[in-house]
């Protein structure tokens, strides 16, 4: 990738890897593969992959915080009797505008139920209806029920806990927690020949692990924004190091904001998921007047693509000088509220909000990242030896919208085809695998500095501002050129910036990613999706890019 970029304030160089020191002095460890992430996607990868290989997962946290554990409504799929793959293929195709990748789309839609299967197997507790089948529901966009859950409204936390607990029984998979991600290396051939590593709780602490296949399931961006349903983690690691190695990336204007959040962040930005499923189940969304505002907006009213709803929202907050509207499903019992939804009824409950009598307070909030690393259909990046899954990953298979409860099918689908085709390499780590090149690590022009951590922190709610701003459910040129100067100024000031803890590190990945977002929302003219410009409203100026 190129290393001079042009900016608004002039020429500056971009660092290749953030790390500054000596490369030789840093340790080293070596395994077949290392995966990035123990979301569902990092795990279900794993546990497909050869025994024989020797694997190292590394996540941030833990195995108790990932954006998978929150995900509520459930994992779509056609197994249910009237529903097909086709019919999935096309509700997909129409939220995402006709942009997805119709043959990624396809394998998703075919393969999902075998993974449903799968993890059913596995012993994900899945509700059942009276016959002992798999319970259905229905979300947005979708005109058939074919939503999988576990526990109402917990199908994250049981399909993730599952899997945890399953891959701490295999032998040849070592977990890393705490560590973070900083950068790829990449060998004399340019092909990604493992990971650079900082220790999140002890600072300074660099590492090497040369593997044979780096496997990026990171998760998405969500901390590039100061309200998100995301774990804290997802600062857009994955992204930021895979713009700096070269890897292609695609689709990176479409942030996906969900309709409906409780529009209370807690102290690191997050916000509660109110899911798509309570409107699946009746739910209507009401303005301030107690108006019922969605059927003028979409023939599916409620139950709209979740670009098309949330910018309704945001027009009635707007238009109407409010924080937020309601939705309603007093409609529905507390017996069936209480067994259908019991962590949002709990969760509301605790905030005062009886949603068996009271209409619940809701707000868009950023949610999903349509875009990421380009991917071919068994997650191969445009650099050997890099593979990518989940969120982090762009198979194209939600074009300029997600369609609901897609993600996860996703994260089982493509991280399977993943492991399937990394098992039918040869297994075992090369002492041919190219060694990491640093020779095109450039020189700083200015002394390495060190930034207080009030200045770090000030940076780092700057990014979030801007992109809040410049390029959240509303955008035009005016305001992404300034964000795009903004942010320029940002990257040079973290240019020469030491990197010792993981709160900086973060902070420098958040900017590379920021800057990269912009300037594809910039070269998008038109309106597509959830890329929505004020300046092309009727989207006349849309075209691929």
């Amino acid at each position: 990738m190129p290393r001079m970029n042009e900016e608004s304030r002039g020429v500056f160089i971009m660092r290749r890897y953030l790390w500054q020191g000596d490369f030789s002095k840093l340790p080293q460890t070596r395994c077949d593969v290392v995966v990035i992430g123990t979301g569902l996607a990092g795990l279900y990868t794993a546990l497909h992959l050869d025994p024989a290989l020797q694997v190292v997962l590394l996540n941030k946290n833990g195995l108790d915080e990932s954006n998978s554990m929150y995900a509520q409504g459930g994992i779509a799929a056609a197994i249910a009797p009237g529903d097909s793959p086709a019919q999935h293929f096309e509700d997909s195709w129409v939220a995402g505008a006709g942009l997805n990748n119709p043959s990624a789309l396809q394998v998703l839609v075919q393969e999902g139920p075998s993974d449903i299967r799968q993890l059913r197997d596995w012993g994900v507790p899945f509700d059942l209806d009276s016959q002992g089948c798999l319970s259905v529901t229905r979300e947005g966009a979708h005109h058939r029920n074919r939503i999988v859950h576990c526990h109402g409204d917990a199908t994250g936390l049981y399909v993730t806990s599952t899997l945890a607990d399953r891959l701490r029984s295999q032998t040849n998979c070592q977990l890393l927690e705490k560590t973070c991600l900083v950068d790829f290396l990449t060998d004399e051939q340019d092909a990604v020949c493992g990971i650079l590593t900082l220790t999140a709780d002890n600072p300074g602490q660099y590492a090497i692990i040369l593997a044979r296949h780096v496997i990026l399931a990171s998760g998405g961006i969500g901390g590039l924004y100061p309200r998100t349903t995301n774990a804290a983690t997802a600062t857009g690691d994955g992204l930021a190091a895979a713009l700096r190695c070269g890897a292609e990336t695609a689709d990176l204007e479409f942030v996906q904001f969900h309709p409906t959040a409780l529009p209370w962040p807690d102290a690191q930005g997050r916000c509660f998921l109110i899911s798509e499923a309570v409107r699946g189940e009746g739910g209507i969304l009401r303005n301030h007047k107690g108006k019922a505002f969605m059927a003028l907006e979409h023939p599916q009213a409620d139950l709209a693509p979740r670009d098309i709803v949330s910018r309704a929202i945001y027009r009635q907050m707007l238009e109407n000088g409010i924080e937020h509207v309601w939705l309603d499903i007093t409609h529905r019992d507390r017996d069936f509220l209480m067994k259908r939804f019991p962590t949002i009824y709990e969760t509301c409950a605790r905030r005062g909000i009886d949603i068996a009598t009271q209409w619940i307070p809701v707000s868009p909030v950023q949610h999903y990242y349509m875009g990421g690393v380009r991917t071919d259909i068994d997650g191969r990046t445009t650099k050997t030896g890099l593979w990518a899954c989940g969120e982090a990953a762009c198979t194209g298979i939600y074009g300029a919208n997600r369609l609901a409860s897609n993600s996860l099918l996703e994260c089982l689908v493509f991280g399977r085809r993943i492991a399937q085709a990394i098992n039918h390499q040869p297994t075992k780590f090369s002492s041919l695998t190219g060694q990491p090149d640093f020779s095109g690590q450039l020189r700083l022009v200015r002394p390495i500095l060190d930034l207080p951590a009030g200045r770090v922190q000030t940076i780092r709610l700057q990014i979030r501002q801007i992109m809040d701003r410049h390029c959240g459910i509303l955008r035009n040129q005016e305001g992404l050129e300034l964000a795009a100067e903004q942010l320029g100024d940002i990257i040079q000031e973290l240019a020469a910036v030491r990197i010792q803890d993981r709160f900086t590190l973060e902070t420098c990945q958040m900017a590379t990613a920021a800057k990269a977002i912009i300037q594809a929302a910039m070269a998008r003219t038109g309106s597509v999706g959830a890329h929505f410009r004020t300046d092309d409203p009727a989207g006349k100026l849309n075209s691929v890019v």
